[in-house]
Formats: C-alpha cells, structure tokens, sequence
C-alpha cells in the first residue's frame, strides 16, 4: 500500500474525515439516498484509490470498531423478539428460509467455481445472504410501504437473516484458528455451536423472566425511573443501558464469540414494553446521535479507506457476486412468498425488498477483512456489492409495487 501524501496529525486526519463523509452523506441524503453510501464514497476519494490522502491507522480502527457497535445496538433496538418468534410460526419460515439459504448457496458456489478458499468462499455465501434491516425500513418508510403486509413481510424475514447471520458469524470466527482439516473444523464448530446454543439458552431464560415479570405491571419500568431518579449523574439511563449492553459482549467475547453478538442480541431486550416508550426513545436518540453523528460516518468512510479498486483483477468473480446476490435473493423471496401462497407479483416484491445488504452486509465483511479471513480484492469486491444492491433496492422496489398495485387494480 502506497504511504499517503502527507503525514496529518490523527486529529486532523479525524477532522478531514469526519467533514468529507458528512458532506457527501448529506449529498446523498438529498437525493434519498442512504448517507453511508456518501460516507463510503468520502473515504475511497481520501483513501488509496484515489488522492491517497489518508490511510486506516490503528486510531481510526477503534473509533470505527465502537461504530459497529453503536450501529449493532441501533439494529437490536429496531427487532422485536415477538416478531422473530412470529417469523417462524407455521410456514412464514419456508420464506425467511428460502430467502436466506438460497442466496447462501450462491455465494458459496460462486467462490468455489473462483477458487476461493473455504473461509472466503463461506464469507461471500454469508454477505450474499444476508438483508441490512435498518436499509429495509428506511426504504420501506420512504415509500410510505412500512405497514403494508408486504412490508411486514420483508422486515420479518430481514430480522431472521440478521439473527442467523450474526450467529454463523460466531462460528465462523472460532473455525479460523484451525488448521482447516475436516476433523480440526467439525470440532471447533461443534464447540462453537455448543456455545451459541448456551448463549441463545440464556437469552431466552432472560427473555422468559422478563415477559413474566411484564405480566405483574410495570415493575422493571417504575424500578428504572426510581434508580435514574435517584442518581446524580449525566445521563444515567443511558449509562445503565451500555452497562446491561456491555454485559451480553463481555459475556460472548468470553466464550470465544464476537462482542457485536452479544451486544446486538441484548438490545433486542430492551423494549417499549419493557422500559417505557419515554425511557425506549432516550436511549434510541443519544445512541443514534453518538452513532450517526459521529462514529458511523468514521466507521463507512473507513471502509471507504480499506477499498482499493485497484485490487479488483478478477472481473469474472466481481459480476458473479453481483449477479448471484441480485438474483439469488429475488428468487429466495419469490420461491419463499408462492410457497406460502402468496401471488407471483406480491412474491416478487417480497425478493425485490430483500436485495438492499448495506449497513449488517458491511459490518460482517469489515470483521471478515480485519480477522484476514477475506483478502483485500473480496472485501473491495463485497463492498461494491453492498453499495449496489443498497442504491438500486428502492429504485427496484418501487417498481415492483406499482406493478403488483396494477395488477390489483387490474383484478378489481
């Protein structure tokens, strides 16, 4: 890698970043875009591809790992464990399903018919798969779409492919340290999944215990408001909040799992039910203000930073990705949606919903890339990926609801 032009004090490199991926975040803002997409686009301009102005430092991956984690919690707080229960109540989870194994299954024979290695080859399966839940509801919102049925749908099926993708990746990463050999694999993931399945048995026991106590009244919610109103200190829900959040990472970084599991699956605790819709809003805005206003846009430009377009020699292996993750998707969701007995053009609005990976695709491909379980050329490969599927998702999903609304209007 090229060293940059000149050598900024990191504060200063801090300052150019931050700026430039607000301002084209902003930019893409405007044109109803998401502003990660600016933001990734500020840091391929400052980075190596292009000026080569500033380089990922050490400091800068640490502001960018505490954006993964505000960015997970955001996530968390956006999924309702009733909803994911519902999700897999009789045959919706043929859909959720079929629109996540699917896409697996491609990703996976696109890397090996590449020759990738089997990390790799099982990565790109991982990031084909998956649907960026946060993307989906803003786009579903932007296209007053949120509460259709068919918008429910694909929030529903974004939920399960999050879930199951966070917890793959868990294994994943324990499989790493191995030598690869079949017998040295089988063991390391048996052991993981030994501890996911602990792992998962304690959040369901917490989530028992909650709805339990939540059948008595409002007990943990008065409990809260006493205990805030008796501390002192600034902002002492949100404290309480990051220490019950940092609890669950602690918790799965000691059993060998990455500390975003834990921290994504201990915000889906946290409910309007549970803490109050005052209290639920609090922690929603300071986190997103932390999170968007300043540790996300560091954490895409970063990614921004690690893109190197340069590294993309195998042009073979760039569309397939592209192609498999468009088409792998539509037709999970469209398979899925007929098979429930949905009409082929609601089915096909349903695929279509799925296709935007953004903000969870990313997350999971920068893990990928700082553990080098991806090379340079996947991740930047993965990252275009992520920003296609994220700026042609509405355009595309706009499209098929006005021809699934044609087609009503036709039959009525």
């Amino acid at each position: 890698m090229n060293e940059p032009l000149f050598e900024f004090p990191f504060f200063t490199n801090l300052l150019i970043l931050l700026v430039t991926a607000k301002v084209f975040g902003e930019v893409l803002e405007r044109f109803h875009k998401p502003s990660m997409i600016g933001e990734i686009i500020a840091g391929i301009i400052l980075g190596p591809s292009l000026l080569n102005l500033i380089h990922r430092t050490e400091d800068i991956k640490v502001i960018s790992e505490l954006g993964v984690f505000l960015l997970v919690i955001l996530a968390g707080l956006e999924i309702n464990i009733d909803d994911i229960l519902n999700s897999l109540r009789g045959r919706n989870i043929l859909v959720s399903f079929f629109a996540f194994f699917l896409p697996m299954l491609g990703g996976v024979l696109v890397g090996y018919w590449f020759e990738q290695n089997i990390m790799t080859t099982i990565f790109i399966g991982l990031c084909t798969a998956i649907t960026a839940l946060p993307v989906s509801i803003r786009i579903l919102m932007d296209l007053e779409k949120i509460n259709s049925e068919i918008g429910q749908r694909i929030i529903s099926v974004a939920i399960f492919d999050d879930v199951l993708a966070l917890s793959i990746l868990g294994v994943l990463l324990n499989i790493k340290d191995t030598d690869m050999s079949l017998a040295s694999v089988l063991q390391a993931s048996s052991l993981s999944l030994i501890k996911l399945v602990l792992f998962i048995t304690l959040l369901s026991l917490a989530y028992l215990f909650i709805k339990r106590i939540l059948k008595k009244g409002d007990y943990i919610q008065e409990s809260l408001d006493k205990m805030v109103s008796l501390l002192k200190g600034k902002e002492p829900l949100f404290a309480l909040f990051f220490a019950f959040v940092l609890l669950f990472a602690t918790f799965t970084e000691n059993l060998g799992l990455h500390f975003i599991i834990g921290a994504f699956f201990a915000s889906m605790l946290i409910s309007e039910t549970l803490i109050g819709k005052e209290n639920l809003k609090a922690i929603e805005n300071t986190t997103s203000n932390m999170a968007i206003g300043f540790l996300a846009p560091i954490f895409f430009a970063g990614i921004g930073l690690e893109f190197n377009v340069s590294s993309i020699q195998n042009i073979g292996l760039l569309i397939a990705v592209i192609l498999v993750s468009y088409l792998s998707k539509i037709i999970g969701g469209f398979w899925g949606g007929t098979i429930v007995g949905l009409s082929k053009r609601t089915s096909f609005t349903l695929g279509v919903g799925l296709n935007a990976r953004g903000i969870m695709e990313l997350v999971i491909a920068n893990i990928a890339y700082r553990n080098r379980l991806i090379s340079t050329e996947v991740f930047s490969i993965l990252v275009l990926m992520g920003v296609l599927t994220t700026l042609t998702t509405p355009l595309l999903l706009k499209f098929a609801f006005k021809r699934q609304e044609k087609k009503f209007h036709m039959d009525n």
